[in-house]
C-alpha cells in the first residue's frame, strides 16, 4: 500500500537522522570531558546539549522502532494466537492508544509554538539556550509515532482481509 510506503519512508528517514545524532552528543560530551578534566575549565552548554541531542534521538527513534518491532511487547499470548487474532488484537491496542497520542500531539504542538512566540528558555544553565526547537522535535517525533500507528493499523486491517501487504487490493 502506498500509504503505508509513505509513513514508512519518513519514519525511516527520521530514524537515521535520530542515530546520527549520536555523533554530535559524543563530540559535546568529549569536549565536556577534555575542558572539565584536562583544561580544568568546564563547558556551560554541554549538559544541555547532551540531553537535548539525547532527547531528539529517542523522539525521533520511536516511531522506527515501532516499525521494526522493537518496543517491549509482551508476546506470551500473542503467540498463542493466530495472525488474523494477532492483528485484531494490535487494532484494537492502536484504537485505544491513537487518542492519547492525538491529544499528546496537539499539546506539544501547542507548547512548541508558545515557546516559540515567547522566545522561552531552558533556565536549566548558564547558557540558557531557546527551547523551541527542542520541543519541535518532540512535536515532530510524536507526529511520526502517531503516523506509524496508524500504518501499523493499516497493515493489521490488511492481514484481517487476508492482502498481502506488497499487492495492490483488488478493485
Amino acid at each position: 500500500m502506498k500509504l503505508i510506503q509513505a509513513i514508512e519512508s519518513l519514519t525511516r528517514w527520521a530514524g537515521w537522522v535520530g542515530a546520527i545524532l549520536i555523533f554530535p552528543l559524543v563530540g559535546a560530551l568529549v569536549v565536556e570531558v577534555f575542558s572539565r578534566y584536562v583544561a580544568g575549565r568546564p563547558t556551560l552548554w554541554a549538559f544541555e546539549i547532551s540531553y537535548m541531542v539525547m532527547g531528539a534521538m529517542f523522539m525521533l527513534g520511536m516511531a522506527n522502532a515501532l516499525r521494526i518491532g522493537q518496543h517491549v511487547s509482551v508476546d506470551l499470548v500473542s503467540m498463542q494466537l493466530s495472525a488474523k487474532a494477532n492483528a485484531l488484537l494490535r487494532i484494537i491496542g492502536y484504537i485505544l492508544f491513537l487518542p492519547i497520542l492525538g491529544w499528546l500531539v496537539w499539546e506539544l504542538f501547542h507548547y512548541a509554538l508558545q515557546a516559540f512566540n515567547s522566545n522561552e528558555r531552558s533556565g536549566r544553565s548558564a547558557w540558557n539556550p531557546i527551547v523551541w526547537p527542542i520541543l519541535t522535535v518532540w512535536f515532530v517525533g510524536f507526529a511520526l509515532l502517531a503516523l506509524q500507528v496508524v500504518a501499523e493499523m493499516l497493515k493489521a486491517v490488511a492481514i484481517l482481509r487476508g492482502q498481502s501487504l506488497t499487492e495492490e487490493p483488488s478493485a
